[in-house]
């Protein structure tokens, strides 16, 4: 009967530790799986990758794409894909079935089309393909990233589209079967070593009585020596070694390892310290704003800035071409370059619109330029709205590059003046001698722009002997943009209208303008009177509350914008 059962451990062992190695060799998993879309999905202009995808079973995860003529994949942020999808109608790729076959896709009703979404600024990266695409998705930083397809916004997004994630190939009872296939088979084989060592004994006879008692006592101490157990002593004992052994694995598969600290971050939603562009965008954008503003000059032709100028740099810069193309000596307007970028701001605010800064000093700037840019809307990109030179004798005030704050022009918070507050004590400033902001907003040790203004309104009204002369600064409201800067202060930028009237003293009394305005007014000469309008773009950094240091104008240019007569 022993033999039997230690028969049976054994074939019971060998058969359980193949189990196990049939686990990790002929029965493992595959490393991967691939998921395809179902081929009756609503069409749709986008598809959208939900960003949980990538990290829906770690590691890499690989997108194969085919359609018809050209599209793009593109990488965004998700509340930039979200508002640049709008309310046109689209698929969303969601997840995966329980079988791991097929993409959960998703279908929302909406617009029929949308523009084009190739050239967007709010891609980070873009793959154009023709007829079939082979993607890895990485992200291109910390964070959530969603993925949009598309071919043109008119036509339907391509809709063959298979994924291929890592597969889960861990093989949890393959250890212990094996550790128990192993126990069982020793287990059997003691058993039949004890079983035929009996069979022996029996074998000799019952001999002596002396023999007898001789032969007991031995194997009772050897039984206090070597205890031999039964086979359904041996299968408990390596049942409950097993048992704590798996247990600790289960334990160890089932306890989710630490996550990375940005993806703890992104399960969490996006975070709000994010910036809107990340440096490589920031680049593009920059590069192709540059290249439009030196078309544009090149040729003295606004039509070319369209694109990528707007608002006040617009205005400045059309004037400017005209002026120019009738008076030759007439300066033009600095260059905007992308080149030698000392440093960028850019907010984290998610909301439109939205502003960054870049201050360059490339060919053709004697000091650092502050540039403006904003971006009204998700489908608009960011176009130059201002170009102002920093004030020479001025320091620009430290911002954190990593994403930094926009406040609202009438909010106060931490703040010794709100930007509205400031601009208007700017104005007040430059329209007054005597102004009460004299004191509170000052100029570098060798920044003129403030005196220089003063004193060229002064000698105005000094010399014109057949005129009364007036001049307004004017704060433009909507053009305020307010930075948090590192130490808890800000740097407020906008538009200041700068108006010049002159009126005849008496009947006949002619006034003369300069070549420039001229060629803007129609004319050099009016008996009526005229009026001058400048643009100002002005930057002024406002300390923190509780500071005792005044306002500091940092940047500042004006440009001519409009002449006339009265």
């Amino acid at each position: 009967m022993r033999f039997k059962t230690a028969v049976a451990l054994v074939l019971l062992g060998l058969l359980t530790l193949l189990a196990g190695i049939g686990q990790k060799t002929i029965w493992a998993p595959s490393e991967t799986f691939t998921a395809s879309a179902p081929s009756d999905a609503a069409e749709a202009p986008l598809t959208v990758i939900d960003q949980k995808l990538r990290t829906l079973h770690g590691g890499t995860v690989k997108i194969d794409i085919e359609g018809d003529g050209n599209f793009m994949l593109a990488a965004g942020r998700p509340d930039d894909v979200d508002a640049w999808v709008g309310q046109t109608a689209h698929n969303t790729i969601t997840g995966v079935t329980e079988d791991q076959k097929s993409l959960q896709v998703e279908h929302a009703d909406g617009e029929a089309t949308a523009p084009n979404p190739a050239g967007s600024d709010l891609w980070v990266s873009t793959e154009n393909a023709s007829g079939e695409l082979e993607y890895t998705w990485t992200p291109p930083a910390d964070g959530e990233w969603t993925l949009l397809l598309a071919s043109d916004g008119t036509k339907p997004a391509p809709a063959t589209i298979s994924m291929t994630f890592p597969n889960d190939t861990a093989t949890p009872w393959a250890i212990p079967l094996m550790v128990l296939g192993g126990l069982l088979m020793l287990a059997g084989i003691a058993l039949a070593l004890l079983s035929a060592r009996k069979k022996d004994g029996e074998g000799d006879g019952k001999g002596s009585g002396f023999a007898q008692r001789a032969r007991a006592k031995s194997e009772a101490r050897s039984s206090s020596r070597l205890p031999m157990v039964s086979g359904g002593v041996a299968t408990a004992a390596v049942t409950a070694a097993v048992v704590a052994f798996t247990g600790g694995a289960a334990t160890a598969a089932t306890s989710p390892a630490p996550a990375p600290a940005t993806e703890s971050a992104a399960a969490a939603g996006q975070p709000a310290a994010s910036p809107v562009l990340l440096d490589a965008q920031f680049r593009r954008i920059l590069e192709q704003v540059s290249s439009a503003a030196d078309a544009g000059d090149a040729a003295k032709d606004a039509a070319q800035l369209a694109e990528r100028v707007g608002g006040t740099e617009l205005e400045v810069r059309t004037q400017n071409y005209k002026i120019r193309s009738q008076v030759g000596t007439y300066e033009a307007r600095m260059p905007v370059r992308s080149t030698k970028l000392l440093t960028t701001v850019v907010t984290s605010e998610r909301s439109w619109p939205r502003s960054v800064l870049a201050v360059t000093q490339g060919d053709g700037n004697v000091v650092p330029q502050l540039l403006t840019l904003v971006q009204p809307s998700p489908r608009e990109n960011y176009k130059l709205t201002e170009t102002t030179p920093l004030q020479p004798g001025t320091t620009f005030p430290a911002i954190d590059r990593s994403g930094t704050e926009t406040l609202a022009a009438a909010d106060k918070s931490g703040l010794l003046y709100s930007g509205e507050e400031a601009l208007a004590g700017l104005a007040d400033r430059l329209s007054n001698a005597e102004s009460s902001f004299k004191d509170k907003l000052v100029e570098g040790a060798s920044s003129p722009y403030i005196a220089d203004t003063l004193s060229y309104q002064a000698e105005v009204v000094k010399s014109g002997e057949n005129g009364n002369f007036s001049f307004t600064h004017k704060v433009v409201p909507e053009s305020t943009v307010v930075f948090r800067t590192a130490d808890g202060g800000a740097l407020v930028l906008g538009r200041i209208n700068f108006g010049f009237d002159g009126t005849p003293k008496a009947s006949g009394d002619k006034l003369t303008i300069g070549d420039d305005a001229a060629a803007l007014a129609g004319g050099k000469e009016t008996t009526t009177g005229m009026v001058l309008n400048f643009a100002e773009s002005m930057a002024v950094y406002v300390p923190p509350a509780g500071s005792t240091d005044p306002m500091k104008l940092v940047a500042a240019t004006r440009g001519l914008v409009g002449a006339s007569f009265k």
